[in-house]
């Protein structure tokens, strides 16, 4: 603990000047004009009756991204208890930008051949290559109140464009055990550990991107109504997630919806959304016991929604909601700086419009960095589209 403690203290110190000096950003760079090129290269990549879209995330093979999303026919939003949301992937040509293909993949009560779902919204797509000629796509099934809900998961092959004609359910692996991956085997997991907050029957997603470390894929974990985060390590199998630890301090804040990674030293931090305020930091030096999350100066003013923190050619990036709005529109304002040890940042991109900036996934893919995002144009949420491009 006295070492997880000096690490967020040095984190806390971060904010003054690199050691070397040497900047990573040169001078006369302008974050917003960097952001306006981006974000004049993107392309829409839900189909034409799309009226609602929101959280993305893809894999690139080849010459292609892989853009999964939930989305709607019906209205502009999103909503947990919404039974018309379905699970779509989008193919796109990476050259030209032109997407290719548009294929749903789950929809409340669609059968399978071996299996039909109930009623509910089919949401929180993610998307792995398991192997040369396989995607594997999930989602979560879920109806709020009525019963648990389950993530699942549908391969995609390839070699013929097509989706598997079966699903099959995903695991959560916990100290009592291997089940189903529902939302009351997390909580009974956290409670274990301390946790306090009442237990949802839904929401229960993987939330950031997969991420490799050591040799072994992990990824986050949460259950947004339940206010729950942990770090999972993904077996080999592609089906089970084995809660590693849980940060849910301090329990009077609303923390959610994370994104992981690893500083130089081998230290796990992790950036939280807060419902309650600005986002909060927590490290760990093990994966699975965790500080008490804190805000950190370097993000002095954040707004409650999806942070990334990735890293590519030896930098990180911290993307993040700034609280600030554009026009009075949702989420218009999204930030991302760029750091050599996770301590000093720079701003590189300032993401500023009234169609919104919300949501985004970024991935490195034969040396170009790409991204995903949800942006609109009416609705108050402006969850209209997803769309898709170049970052750098």
């Amino acid at each position: 603990m006295k070492t997880a403690l000096l690490a967020c203290s040095l984190l806390l110190a971060g904010c003054a000047a690199s050691p070397d000096g040497a900047r990573l950003i040169p001078d006369g760079w302008d974050p917003k004009a960097a952001g306006d090129r981006v974000m004049a290269g993107l392309v829409r990549v839900t189909a034409p009756q799309v009226k609602g879209a929101h959280d993305a995330e893809f894999a690139c093979v080849g010459e292609r991204a892989y853009v999964v999303s939930e989305v709607n026919d019906l209205k502009g939003g999103e909503d947990g208890g919404w039974p018309f949301i379905y699970s779509t992937l989008s193919i796109v040509n990476l050259r030209t930008l032109k997407t290719e293909r548009v294929i749903d993949f789950a929809k409340g009560e669609q059968a399978f051949a071996n299996e039909t779902l109930p009623s509910g919204a089919c949401w929180v797509p993610r998307i792995l290559q398991k192997d040369a000629r396989t995607l594997r796509c999930y989602f979560v099934s879920q109806a709020p109140g009525q019963r648990q809900s389950q993530m699942w998961y549908r391969d995609f092959d390839l070699g013929r464009n097509e989706f598997a004609p079966t699903i099959h359910k995903a695991k959560l692996k916990t100290a009592a055990g291997t089940f189903d991956f529902q939302p009351q085997h997390f909580h009974a997991d956290a409670a274990a550990h301390g946790f306090k907050k009442k237990a949802s029957d839904s929401f229960f997603f993987v939330f950031d991107s997969f991420k490799t470390f050591d040799g072994k894929l992990h990824v986050a974990l949460n259950n947004f109504t339940g206010r729950q985060n942990a770090l999972a390590l993904v077996h080999d199998d592609l089906e089970t997630f084995e809660v590693l630890g849980h940060y849910n301090e301090p329990q009077s804040a609303a923390l959610s919806e994370s994104a992981v990674n690893r500083l130089p030293d081998g230290t796990w931090m992790a950036i939280c959304r807060n419902d309650k305020g600005n986002y909060h930091f927590t490290t760990s030096r093990d994966g699975r016991s965790w500080t008490v999350g804190r805000p950190m100066p370097f993000v002095p003013n954040g707004q409650n929604s999806k942070p990334t923190f990735d890293r590519f050619g030896g930098l990180y990036y911290l993307g993040w909601q700034e609280a600030t709005s554009i026009q009075g529109a949702n989420r218009s304002v999204f930030n991302v700086d760029i750091s050599r040890d996770g301590k000093t940042w720079e701003r590189k991109y300032r993401f500023q419009t009234p169609q919104s900036f919300q949501y985004p996934s970024f991935h490195e893919h034969e040396g170009a960095i790409w991204l995903c995002v949800t942006q609109g144009d009416a609705d108050p949420s402006r969850k209209e589209r997803i769309m898709f491009g170049r970052l750098e």
